[in-house]
């Protein structure tokens, strides 16, 4: 949040989310303040606040929703030396949420397909009744990704057919872009799951004299 800002309805949502806290609905409540805008530069003083930004441009990515607005990215030039540097305009209020150490909702964000915007007065609400806002992140296969940014559950041999990804439902494999669906035998082949019991059992008998 703005820190200079708490004024209503900011401290009211602030006191509301304690209130969470404090009935359980919540485990823990980190309030944290930045200024109106930061440099968008290595130079910048508010690293934090830009790490902040990437890792929650990187979820909205991963939902397929923008964090901008609320977020917004503009030039300004000085008057005097007429050099113009890029800057990051933060909201009044951010609420994220996470479960244990992963990153799963920033509010408000916007729904590019729906163009529906999903407030922090409507997360903070939610969570008042004991619920869970949603959309939240991780929903699906890709929800939860390692240590390079690829989902968990995501394998990195392409799928047979278009060359998409494959996502491992253990020991089940599907294709997210074409639909295709299968197992891998035990010589490490991708075979379509009408075939798949065959081909294995196939690799499995010992030639013929």
């Amino acid at each position: 949040m703005r820190a200079p800002l708490l004024l209503e309805p900011i401290d009211e949502q602030i006191e509301t989310l304690q209130a969470c806290e404090d009935e359980g609905a919540i485990d823990d409540l980190l309030l944290r303040s930045w200024p109106k805008e930061v440099a968008l530069s290595e130079e910048s003083p508010h690293q934090a606040v830009l790490e902040n930004y990437e890792r929650f441009e990187q979820w909205a990515d991963r939902r397929g929703v923008s964090v901008r607005p609320p977020f917004r990215e503009r030039e300004t030039t000085s008057q005097i030396t007429g050099e113009t540097r890029e800057r990051l305009v933060t909201p009044l209020l951010c609420l994220e949420i996470y479960e244990d150490d992963d990153l799963v909702g920033v509010f408000p964000h916007t729904d590019e397909r729906t163009e529906e915007t999903y407030t922090t007065d409507e997360a903070i609400a939610t969570l008042r009744t004991g619920a869970v806002p949603t959309p939240l992140e991780p929903v699906d296969a890709g929800a939860a990704t390692d240590a390079d940014g690829v989902p968990d559950g995501t394998i990195s041999d392409p799928c047979p057919d278009c060359g998409g990804e494959l996502i491992d439902g253990q020991g089940l494999f599907a294709c997210g872009d074409c639909g295709w669906v299968g197992q891998v035998t035990d010589s490490g082949r991708y075979v379509a799951q009408v075939t798949a019991s065959k081909t294995a059992a196939e690799e499995q008998t010992p030639p013929q004299s």
